[in-house]
């Protein structure tokens, strides 16, 4: 078996080195809009390539003369030419895990409405393993189970009683598990919750009842990343099919152990990920890095870069583990006064940030409340005035419930936040109603209050938290609407070409990359994507628009069938 496995590895190699050895001839790309999403937002007549780069852009007339008798020429048709789209942050391969795990999201992004749903589907995939293997599923969202709660240990114990059974929440930062998984785990009655975690327990004894909040639920996330070689290749693949069909040129993974850096930079020299990668240690490999014990030099830069640390200041606020400053709008428990908690506490954090910072490592943070956002600002002014640089570009995640007082920091301090705006979308609706309460519900992922004070920002989609969906999420900052159709802060929306180029031109700021990608300019690389029409025609309906073609360094890597 393995050696058949090393064959099969080898012969991808060959392909994927001779796929990346093919000349590109001069390209000229014209008949329809081309937004380059430069600084002054133009559209031009033509665009021209040559090898892996762009060449040439402006008026058809000049391309054509740059390019020269012998070039090809391609007819856009009326469609719209692109720079391809940059993942700000996500999880690669994101929803490609779905080829090895099941999927257990309910409506509008899957099937599961009944914990009985969500056990016979776990079912279904247990019957596939080995009884040593685990069971996991992801996506489930206790707010959109009829039920109206999260599964337990007795709900997955239905599944099984021998093999270890997870069902990750739709927010990755919760889990829940049955007995054989908790035995697995070594969580017990006597088992302390971690520091930054929550062991749920049944009274009166506190026996787990199986959900898992935050870092105590961090051992099953391990079990998630390191699949089989097989299986782990299976998901890569998919990943790969849903990014490259979705637009997406530069993928990321946001919190990447030592043993997944070494993955995606070989399957990436393999040729098996035809897209470019930014890879974001944890703070264990950044620790390490620094320790000297650990050394990830990638294969290529072009196509393998290294960037910020992550760290993760709270939780989720779906999940309820988000760290807000004043209460949950519907407490999940007694407490009527519950806000969440952080995951590591105000000292741990500041000491990190300033000591990566000081080694030079730009800084990536999660942080939904704004009582974390308070703390992760704290951190990143301690780190500027122990170890002032200038151009550090540090990042907070998610960013939800930013305040003004806080995008004011933001710009003082230069701090890019990444806004996940699909949750207008995906969640907005039970923002208003249960989580936080319409007020604050209005300001979630303030796109148009950051853009207001000049501050830099990108937005996401977090896969496989929701599917890789730029379009959408494109659509989410300029609409947002609910899955109802219910307006979630209008006053928030910003206009199409801010939108766009927060996933492109910034998030490739953002990265660190911006002289090679993000816009369309001579001499950057040519990574492009052509879409059925132009975003900028029907700002309410660019959720429908569907991508024709995805290319990376010139080579067609999609091509809509």
């Amino acid at each position: 078996m393995g050696k058949r496995i090393g064959i099969a590895l080898v012969a991808i190699a060959l392909a994927g080195a001779f796929w990346l050895a093919r000349p590109v001839p001069r390209t000229v790309y014209f008949g329809g809009p081309i937004l380059t999403l430069d600084a002054q937002g133009h559209v031009v007549e033509a665009l021209g390539i040559e090898g892996d780069q762009i060449g040439a852009v402006g008026s058809e007339a000049e391309v054509r003369a740059w390019a020269g008798p012998g070039a090809r020429s391609i007819d856009l048709d009326g469609h719209a030419l692109l720079p391809g789209f940059i993942d700000a942050h996500g999880h690669f391969p994101g929803t490609g895990i779905f080829a090895r795990v099941a999927d257990l999201n309910s409506p509008p992004i899957g099937e599961i409405e009944t914990i009985d749903e969500l056990v016979e589907r776990l079912t279904g995939k247990a019957a596939e393993l080995s009884r040593d293997d685990w069971v996991i599923g992801v996506g489930y969202d206790d707010t959109l189970l009829r039920d109206n709660r999260h599964p337990t240990r007795t709900d997955l114990d239905r599944v099984s009683l021998e093999q270890p059974v997870a069902a990750i929440h739709i927010s990755g930062h919760l889990a829940a598990v049955n007995s054989a998984g908790l035995k697995r785990l070594g969580i017990d009655a006597r088992t302390p919750d971690p520091a930054g975690g929550r062991i749920r327990r049944d009274p009166p004894a506190g026996e787990p009842n199986g959900v898992l909040e935050e870092s105590a639920a961090d051992p099953v996330m391990r079990e998630l990343q390191t699949p089989s070689l097989l299986a782990g290749l299976a998901s890569v693949r998919e990943g790969v099919r849903r990014y490259t069909a979705a637009g997406v040129t530069t993928a990321q993974n946001g919190l990447a152990d030592r043993s997944l850096l070494g993955r995606l930079d070989l399957l990436s020299r393999l040729g098996i990920i035809p897209i470019r990668l930014v890879l974001w240690p944890d703070k264990e490999a950044a620790d390490e890095i620094l320790a000297g014990s650990f050394s990830f030099q990638p294969h290529d830069e072009r196509w393998v870069r290294l960037g910020a640390v992550k760290l993760v200041a709270d939780g989720s606020i779906q999940g309820y583990t988000g760290y807000l400053g004043a209460a949950y709008f519907v407490p999940p428990g007694d407490d009527p006064a519950y806000r969440g908690y952080p995951r590591m506490s105000h000292a741990e954090l500041g000491e990190r940030v300033s000591r990566y910072h000081a080694a030079g490592f730009q800084v990536a943070i999660h942080g939904n409340g704004d009582a974390a956002i308070d703390a992760i600002l704290d951190a990143i002014e301690r780190a500027q005035t122990e170890h002032p640089r200038p151009d550090a570009r540090p990042i907070i995640v998610h960013a939800q419930m930013a305040r003004d007082d806080q995008l004011d920091r933001m710009a003082r301090l230069h701090v890019i936040p990444s806004f996940f705006s699909l949750h207008t979308y995906y969640w907005g609706d039970r923002h208003r109603e249960i989580f936080l309460g319409p007020e604050r519900a209005a300001r979630i992922s303030p796109a148009a209050s950051a853009r207001a004070r000049g501050v830099r920002f990108t937005i996401h989609c977090d896969s496989p938290v929701v599917p890789m969906e730029p379009l959408r999420l494109v659509w989410a900052a300029v609409n947002r609407r609910s899955a109802s159709g219910a307006e979630i802060g209008p006053g928030e929306r910003i206009p199409v070409m801010d939108a766009l180029r927060a996933v492109t031109a910034n998030a490739a700021y953002q990265h660190f990359a911006d002289t090679s990608l993000g816009s369309l300019a001579r001499g950057k690389f040519a990574d492009l994507v052509i879409l059925s029409r132009s975003p900028l025609d029907d700002p309410e309906h660019i959720d429908t628009i569907e991508v024709l073609e995805t290319i990376v360094g010139g080579r067609s890597v999609y091509r809509r069938p």
